[in-house]
Formats: C-alpha cells, sequence, structure tokens
C-alpha cells in the first residue's frame, strides 16, 4: 500500500456527503491512526489526517469502516434543523436585538440567557455520545452500498475501534467507545442488548 493510491482508494469509497465536506490527507508525524477536528458549523471544510505507516496495521475491512465512520460522524451533526431548540434561540436571538434596542438591561440580559442556553443544548446534542452512536450506525448502513453485510460491517467497525486503541497504545477503551461497541455487538448479531436511548444521551 502506496499513501498515494490509498488516498485515490479513500476518495472513491466515501459518500458524496464525504467528498463535498471532507479531505484525506497524509500525515507521517501523528500518534493517531485518523486524527480530526470536531465538525462545527463555520467549517465546511474538514480535513482527515490519516498516519499511514500506522494504518496500515488495520485490515482493509477495518479501515474501510474507519473512514466510513470518520465521514459520518463529521457530516451527520445536524447544527441547523427545525426543533424546539433552535426555536428557543431564535427566539433568544430576536428578544436579544430587541431588548438591546429598547435599553431594557433586564430584558436584554434573560434574553441573553435564553439565548446562551439554547446555544448550549445544541453544542451538547452534537458532542453527544448518541451523535457517536449514530454515526456509527450511519456507517454501517452506508457499508451496505459497498458490498458489506450489516452484520460484517459492524463486526469490522468494532474491530477497527479496538485495534486502533491498541496500535496508539491506549491504556484501555473510555466509556463512548464502550457504548458504542455494546450498540455495534447487537447490529452485528453478538447481543441482544442495544443502547437504551436514555443511555445516548
Amino acid at each position: 500500500m502506496t499513501p498515494d493510491s490509498e488516498l485515490a482508494y479513500l476518495i472513491d469509497l466515501m459518500p458524496a456527503s464525504g467528498r463535498m465536506y471532507c479531505k484525506v490527507v497524509s500525515n507521517a508525524n501523528q500518534a493517531e491512526v485518523m486524527a480530526t477536528a470536531p465538525p462545527l458549523p463555520w467549517n465546511r471544510n474538514r480535513a482527515i489526517a490519516i498516519n499511514f505507516d500506522l494504518w496500515d496495521d488495520l485490515t482493509r475491512p477495518q479501515r474501510d469502516m474507519l473512514l466510513l465512520r470518520t465521514v459520518c460522524w463529521l457530516t451527520v451533526a445536524r447544527w441547523f434543523k427545525l426543533d424546539w431548540q433552535r426555536g428557543l434561540l431564535a427566539v433568544g436571538l430576536v428578544s436579544s436585538i430587541v431588548e438591546l434596542v429598547q435599553g431594557d438591561v433586564v430584558g436584554i440580559t434573560a434574553a441573553t440567557a435564553l439565548t446562551g442556553w439554547a446555544s448550549w443544548q445544541i453544542w451538547q446534542e452534537n458532542r453527544s455520545s448518541k451523535q457517536e452512536i449514530e454515526a456509527d450506525e450511519a456507517a454501517v448502513q452506508f457499508a451496505l452500498r459497498r458490498g458489506y453485510s450489516e452484520q460484517d460491517a459492524a463486526r469490522h467497525l468494532i474491530g477497527a475501534i479496538e485495534t486502533v486503541t491498541k496500535i496508539e497504545n491506549r491504556f484501555s477503551l473510555d466509556f463512548v467507545e464502550l457504548l458504542r461497541i455494546q450498540n455495534l455487538r447487537a447490529i452485528a448479531g453478538l447481543t441482544n442488548t442495544p443502547i437504551p436511548d436514555h443511555r445516548r444521551s
């Protein structure tokens, strides 16, 4: 495997949305197998840096699923949609402007607090374990278009998570990774206990 040939393969593997918003680059100096910044609404060009020396220690299916999962994680974040949190944010912003024009200090404080609270809720939603699990599930579903079965895709993603931990010499899986593996095991048919919704938040 050469970095150039692998880059071309990975670009072809990505979904169309991934090709639009994500860029795969080589970085032999990083300690992580794959590194990327968290998806933010103002950052539309999201780089996925891969250390190909470490990348080669994963199997081809594991590499496929790790890339698909990362692309899904970068593109699954829903910063702009119609729900009560975005509604409160809109109300808070409008109220802040109105109160600022009127010069009402108490009104400005209340409106600003509402805006800040709604913004925090949206931020937390897009940084939660639920979002991580949804990215796994989206990757598994997309892998069906690349010839994998749902069960095999989930198994290979489990293998990728565990192998990356060993390659990076991490002591153990973190809490979110354990939740992800539990959910993927259910998809793979290795357990009958999926993640309850209230534990994904």
